[in-house]
Protein backbone atom coordinates (compact mmCIF):
# COMPACT_ATOMS: atom_id res chain seq x y z
CA UNK A 1 0.00 0.00 0.00
CA UNK A 2 3.09 2.29 1.12
CA UNK A 3 4.78 2.03 -2.73
CA UNK A 4 1.57 2.92 -4.38
CA UNK A 5 0.87 5.94 -2.26
CA UNK A 6 4.53 7.13 -2.70
CA UNK A 7 3.84 6.69 -6.45
CA UNK A 8 0.67 8.59 -6.24
CA UNK A 9 1.90 11.69 -4.63
CA UNK A 10 4.89 11.34 -6.45
CA UNK A 11 2.99 11.79 -9.42
CA UNK A 12 0.36 14.59 -8.15
CA UNK A 13 2.81 16.62 -7.39
CA UNK A 14 4.92 16.25 -10.54
CA UNK A 15 1.57 16.69 -12.61
CA UNK A 16 0.86 19.69 -10.42
CA UNK A 17 3.03 22.21 -10.18
CA UNK A 18 0.56 24.29 -8.53
CA UNK A 19 1.13 22.22 -5.76
CA UNK A 20 4.90 23.14 -5.30
CA UNK A 21 3.77 26.49 -4.71
CA UNK A 22 4.37 27.92 -1.06
CA UNK A 23 0.91 28.06 0.50
CA UNK A 24 0.00 30.11 3.96
CA UNK A 25 -0.03 27.71 7.40
CA UNK A 26 -2.82 26.53 8.77
CA UNK A 27 -5.31 28.97 10.75
CA UNK A 28 -5.35 26.82 13.68
CA UNK A 29 -2.01 26.04 13.44
CA UNK A 30 -1.09 30.14 13.59
CA UNK A 31 -3.64 30.35 16.14
CA UNK A 32 -2.15 28.39 19.22
CA UNK A 33 1.80 28.72 17.92
CA UNK A 34 2.00 31.62 20.60
CA UNK A 35 1.03 29.08 23.67
CA UNK A 36 3.44 26.12 22.52
CA UNK A 37 6.42 26.22 25.08
CA UNK A 38 9.36 24.44 24.27
CA UNK A 39 11.13 24.62 20.77
CA UNK A 40 10.57 21.03 18.65
CA UNK A 41 7.64 20.04 16.67
CA UNK A 42 6.97 17.04 14.36
CA UNK A 43 4.75 17.80 10.82
CA UNK A 44 3.36 14.96 9.68
CA UNK A 45 2.44 14.20 5.51
CA UNK A 46 4.30 17.83 5.54
CA UNK A 47 4.19 17.86 1.79
CA UNK A 48 6.10 20.64 1.20
CA UNK A 49 6.22 22.50 4.52
CA UNK A 50 3.39 25.09 4.69
CA UNK A 51 3.23 24.37 8.66
CA UNK A 52 6.53 23.19 8.18
CA UNK A 53 8.13 26.85 7.56
CA UNK A 54 5.62 28.61 9.67
CA UNK A 55 6.57 26.67 12.90
CA UNK A 56 10.56 27.28 12.05
CA UNK A 57 10.33 30.71 11.02
CA UNK A 58 8.63 31.02 14.61
CA UNK A 59 11.61 29.30 16.05
CA UNK A 60 11.14 25.62 16.16
CA UNK A 61 13.24 22.82 15.06
CA UNK A 62 10.79 21.12 13.34
CA UNK A 63 11.18 17.30 11.94
CA UNK A 64 8.68 16.77 8.71
CA UNK A 65 7.53 13.94 7.54
CA UNK A 66 5.87 13.09 3.93
CA UNK A 67 5.89 9.91 1.59
CA UNK A 68 6.21 12.05 -1.19
CA UNK A 69 10.16 11.99 -2.32
CA UNK A 70 8.94 15.21 -4.82
CA UNK A 71 7.63 17.13 -1.80
CA UNK A 72 10.51 16.83 0.56
CA UNK A 73 13.21 17.60 -2.26
CA UNK A 74 10.61 20.98 -2.89
CA UNK A 75 10.45 21.31 0.94
CA UNK A 76 15.41 20.36 1.15
CA UNK A 77 15.21 23.24 -1.62
CA UNK A 78 13.99 25.80 0.81
CA UNK A 79 17.07 25.29 3.14
CA UNK A 80 15.48 26.14 6.16
CA UNK A 81 18.32 25.51 8.84
CA UNK A 82 15.19 24.42 11.71
CA UNK A 83 13.83 21.63 9.36
CA UNK A 84 14.64 18.29 8.96
CA UNK A 85 12.82 17.03 6.13
CA UNK A 86 12.45 13.21 5.29
CA UNK A 87 10.73 11.04 3.44
CA UNK A 88 8.85 8.33 5.42
CA UNK A 89 6.49 6.03 5.28
CA UNK A 90 3.89 6.95 7.64
CA UNK A 91 1.80 3.91 7.93
CA UNK A 92 3.60 1.87 11.22
CA UNK A 93 5.41 4.90 12.05
CA UNK A 94 5.68 5.68 15.86
CA UNK A 95 7.78 8.58 16.83
CA UNK A 96 9.67 8.22 20.52
CA UNK A 97 7.21 9.49 23.09
CA UNK A 98 7.24 12.78 25.00
CA UNK A 99 9.56 14.42 21.82
CA UNK A 100 7.25 17.33 20.80
CA UNK A 101 5.95 20.52 22.20
CA UNK A 102 3.47 20.59 19.06
CA UNK A 103 2.54 17.86 16.34
CA UNK A 104 0.81 18.85 13.48
CA UNK A 105 -1.33 16.69 11.09
CA UNK A 106 -3.34 18.60 8.05
CA UNK A 107 -5.48 16.86 5.14
CA UNK A 108 -4.05 13.50 6.22
CA UNK A 109 -5.93 10.66 8.41
CA UNK A 110 -4.06 7.93 9.32
CA UNK A 111 -6.02 6.56 12.29
CA UNK A 112 -3.65 4.12 13.85
CA UNK A 113 -1.34 6.51 14.26
CA UNK A 114 -3.28 9.03 16.46
CA UNK A 115 -2.59 7.40 19.34
CA UNK A 116 0.98 7.53 18.87
CA UNK A 117 1.21 11.08 18.08
CA UNK A 118 -0.61 11.92 21.58
CA UNK A 119 1.89 9.69 23.32
CA UNK A 120 5.25 11.63 21.69
CA UNK A 121 3.93 15.12 23.00
CA UNK A 122 5.94 16.02 26.02
CA UNK A 123 3.52 17.62 28.63
CA UNK A 124 1.68 20.88 28.00
CA UNK A 125 2.34 19.68 24.34
CA UNK A 126 -0.30 20.41 21.33
CA UNK A 127 -2.03 18.00 18.78
CA UNK A 128 -3.25 20.08 16.16
CA UNK A 129 -5.13 18.02 13.63
CA UNK A 130 -7.08 19.02 10.77
CA UNK A 131 -9.06 17.13 8.36
CA UNK A 132 -12.28 16.56 6.33
CA UNK A 133 -15.43 15.20 8.75
CA UNK A 134 -18.37 12.94 7.87
CA UNK A 135 -20.76 16.07 8.12
CA UNK A 136 -22.98 18.14 5.88
CA UNK A 137 -20.53 20.83 5.33
CA UNK A 138 -17.79 19.16 4.05
CA UNK A 139 -15.91 21.57 1.68
CA UNK A 140 -14.37 18.48 -0.13
CA UNK A 141 -17.62 16.62 -1.68
CA UNK A 142 -17.23 13.01 -3.04
CA UNK A 143 -14.23 12.34 0.02
CA UNK A 144 -14.03 8.34 0.32
CA UNK A 145 -15.48 7.92 3.53
CA UNK A 146 -12.56 5.86 5.15
CA UNK A 147 -10.54 9.49 4.94
CA UNK A 148 -13.24 11.43 6.94
CA UNK A 149 -13.77 11.54 10.69
CA UNK A 150 -17.19 10.91 11.96
CA UNK A 151 -18.31 13.19 15.05
CA UNK A 152 -16.31 12.96 18.52
CA UNK A 153 -14.16 9.86 16.66
CA UNK A 154 -10.82 11.51 17.04
CA UNK A 155 -11.77 12.06 21.24
CA UNK A 156 -11.77 8.37 20.89
CA UNK A 157 -7.78 7.96 20.04
CA UNK A 158 -6.52 9.76 23.00
CA UNK A 159 -5.58 8.26 25.95
CA UNK A 160 -5.17 11.57 28.14
CA UNK A 161 -6.57 15.03 28.04
CA UNK A 162 -4.86 16.87 25.51
CA UNK A 163 -4.70 20.36 24.61
CA UNK A 164 -6.58 19.72 20.99
CA UNK A 165 -7.24 22.18 18.25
Amino acid sequence: MAHKDKIKWDKKYKENPKLLISRDPSTKLASILAKVRGGKALDIACGTGRNSIYMADNNLKVDSLDISQVAIDTLIQKNHPNITAKTEDLEGFIPDKNSYDVIVMTNYLDRDIIPHLSNALKNGGYLVIETYMDHINNTKPNSNPDFLLKKDELKSFLNYPLNLV
